[in-house]
């Protein structure tokens, strides 16, 4: 199985540096020295990785027989990919890649069918299942702790308790205005 791991930015220096857009939750194992990958144009490579090194925050990487400016940036926009074995798991015990969450049913804690995954997007403060419901229409369910309960790859499902709201229109709504409070509704006894 072929997985996009990185995409490689703009030259860097002049010796054949380039920085990379990491794509992998995994870039040490994915992006090290020696690594090499199937590249998107696939004229451009296979690419070996010669270096790697982190410089204010990003990945630098340099290939085998990338040693100037000009190759670099002959490289900019080209995708990195990873060939890996379809049955290997994150180390972590809570993680996933993205091939094995593809096309899980969804479900309620009640059993209740939600739909099924046809996207998921990686946001910088969580990632999102997008959900194809029955009828068609998608439903965006974070993917966090509190809501996906458990993932469940041998029955090829994702357990959910959502809040109210989030995949049906009866979302609860609570304020001072609908508790009944009267001390803020101008009234002077």
């Amino acid at each position: 199985m072929q997985l996009v791991v990185a995409r490689i930015g703009r030259a860097h220096g002049i010796k054949g540096e380039v920085t990379v857009e990491v794509r992998t939750d995994e870039p040490e194992l994915r992006l090290g020295p020696g690594a090499v990958l199937l590249t998107d144009p696939a004229a451009t490579g296979p690419l070996t990785i010669a270096t790697g090194r982190v410089h204010s925050g990003r990945l630098l990487l340099r290939f085998e027989g990338v040693t100037d400016r000009t190759g670099a940036e002959a490289l900019r926009n080209t995708l990195l990919i990873a060939e890996i074995d379809p049955e290997e798991l994150p180390e972590e015990e809570d993680e996933y890649y993205d091939h094995q969450l593809m096309d899980l049913d969804v479900v309620t804690e009640d059993g209740v069918e939600v739909g099924r995954i046809t996207e998921i997007s990686h946001l910088p403060s969580q990632d999102l299942f997008i959900v194809e419901r029955p009828d068609g229409s998608e439903v965006m369910i974070p993917f966090v702790q509190e809501i996906v309960t458990e993932i469940d790859l041998e029955e090829q499902r994702a357990i959910i308790d959502p809040p109210p709201g989030l995949i049906d229109d009866r979302a609860e709504i609570a304020s001072a205005r609908d508790s009944g409070d009267s001390a803020d509704s101008g009234d002077e006894s």
